[in-house]
């Protein structure tokens, strides 16, 4: 069992649920994140804190094979996140919005120059 993180994070990439993780399973892309399916635990804490509703539960209908392999292919591409980062510019306005799956950007998140 594990959680996956669906297409309404997509332009959003709210961390809140990447800061209560307790087994760092969240990775992060340009502009989406997800969750490693071998790593998560199955705990489901970070469903109540993803302010855009989109982590499901592997066994919910959200969570279709599609998803699945999203989340697995880029978690093993992208680099992990564990801690909270704002989120997108205009991520409001872009939760909710449908048919955000042909923006999700194959990129891994860039790193930030301090």
């Amino acid at each position: 069992m594990t959680f996956v993180v669906t297409e309404n994070c997509i332009k959003c990439k709210y961390t809140d649920c990447v800061e209560v993780c307790p087994v760092d399973c969240f990775y992060e892309g340009e502009n989406m994140l997800v969750i490693h399916p071998d790593e998560c635990i199955d705990c489901g804490v970070c469903v109540p804190e993803c302010p855009a509703e989109a982590i499901f539960s592997d066994s919910e209908p959200q969570a279709t094979p599609h998803w699945l392999e999203v989340n697995r292919k880029y978690a093993d591409l992208w680099p992990n996140i564990t801690g909270k980062k704002p989120a997108l510019p205009n991520a409001d306005a872009e939760n909710g919005r449908p048919g955000k799956a042909a923006e999700l950007s194959p990129l891994p998140a860039s790193e930030e120059v301090s």
